[in-house]
């Protein structure tokens, strides 16, 4: 990949990744970009890094020399957020460079010893605290702790008047070299990474919602022309663009979201099988799309964006040993360590000798705080029979108006 300029002064350095798990769990069909940026006065600043994956850093070296700057002429290396996607550079960094100054939050600082024994030159800082390089470009720093680590900080420039905020307002998706900004893109792109950036969010930062929302109302206090983020593109035509679509993400955790349902069922043998469709045809009959995986086929990732986004969810399971379908109580339980909170559910599925799937579906509400509205279960013994789909029917009619009156009904703060 080649550097590109942000605006006067700053420049974008990123690598592509494919074909990994990102974290180590969540699938990127479309890649992801992790981009570092250079900032100029008469001192230069390197704001955040990439992996030291496989010829990543390499990557990042490379456009150092695009812009012919040289290691040496680095003198800060600025960590907003301490995860080694972009972090773990600083190994190869400091082989090439020698000495440099760290500039990090106070709770980044035993995590650069951790990870890569950095325990000299260090300077730690704080909301409210600057660095300035000179010929007029002031960095300021801001805390934006648990978005989605404690120690993460954003970093401002004030005289672009550029947001460097790392994993906030980022997205999966990796970006082209001759278009990695809005105002080079086409809307149809600007629409794709929106697209990439729901799953990122579910997946990544939903379970801080809270925090992220507090961070967007310290973004609302600066004059931000440019946001620059750690993943994907930068967004400097409309940057309130994707400051509007983190706010709609942060409020459908809490809820309501769409009026919509995500329809997440497992089947051992066919028989919760054949209560699927009927349900799902009752739902929509009443004008509320519908979005269905199966699991464990359908991977959680996708499970997570799907559940973020809808205001009703239905879990379709056999009972399994006196509990739920395994495949299924683990989505249930990842979604509620998410923080998908506030949803209208309904449970439905087949059973043997015993039932046994609510009791154990109820206990994860109750552990996760996810507070979910049920509506009454339909269970049948074995396959389902004429009078179980008709109840089945009746009660997926019910979700689909609660749904409706719920996500389309007067918003509340919060």
């Amino acid at each position: 990949m080649r550097t590109t300029e942000v605006t006067d002064g700053i420049y974008r350095l990123s690598a592509n990744v494919h074909d990994i798990l990102f974290e180590g769990f969540w699938p990127i069909p479309n890649g992801v970009s992790l981009n570092s940026y250079v900032v100029k006065g008469e001192k230069c600043a390197i704001i955040d890094g990439v992996c030291d994956w496989d010829g990543v850093p390499e990557t990042l070296f490379a456009q150092l020399d695009q812009m012919q700057v040289k290691l040496e002429d680095i003198d800060y290396v600025i960590i907003n957020h301490m995860e080694p996607d972009h972090s773990g550079w600083l190994d190869a960094f400091r082989k090439l460079r020698g000495e440099f100054t760290v500039y990090c939050s106070e709770r980044a600082k035993p995590l650069l010893e951790a990870f890569y024994g950095i325990v000299d030159n260090v300077h730690t800082v704080k909301s409210g605290d600057t660095l300035d390089l000179g010929a007029g470009r002031v960095l300021a720093f801001e805390d934006i702790p648990n978005v989605h680590w404690p120690e993460t900080m954003a970093t401002y420039d004030t005289k672009s008047k550029t947001l460097f905020p790392c994993d906030a307002f980022g997205s999966f998706g990796a970006v082209s070299d001759d278009a990695p900004y809005d105002d080079t893109l086409q809307e149809e792109h600007i629409e794709f990474f929106e697209r990439e950036m729901e799953r990122y969010y579910a997946n990544i930062v939903s379970a801080f919602s809270g925090p992220t929302q507090k961070a967007i109302e310290k973004v609302d206090t600066l004059d931000v022309r440019i946001i620059a983020p750690g993943h994907g593109i930068v967004w400097r035509r409309d940057p309130q663009r994707v400051v509007r679509d983190y706010k709609r993400l942060t409020s459908y955790a809490k809820g309501p979201a769409k009026p919509e349902v995500t329809v997440v069922w497992g089947s051992m043998y066919g028989m919760t099988e054949q209560a699927v469709r009927p349900l799902v045809d009752a739902i929509e009959a009443e004008g509320v799309p519908t979005h269905v995986h199966r699991v464990p086929e359908s991977g959680l990732s996708f499970v997570l964006e799907s559940a973020l986004q809808c205001s009703g969810i239905v879990l379709g399971m056999p009972t399994y040993e006196y509990k739920m379908f395994p495949p299924m109580a683990a989505a249930v339980d990842e979604i509620g360590k998410k923080k998908i909170q506030n949803r209208v559910c309904l449970r439905f599925g087949s059973y043997g000798w015993s039932g046994g799937a609510q009791k154990e579906l109820d206990e994860i509400n109750e552990r996760l705080k996810m507070n979910w509205r049920f509506i009454d279960p339909v269970e049948f013994k074995g396959r389902p029979r004429e009078d179980d789909i008709a109840l089945l029917k009746e009660r997926g009619r019910e979700l689909a108006r609660a749904v409706k009156e719920w996500s389309l009904g007067p918003r509340t703060a919060g």
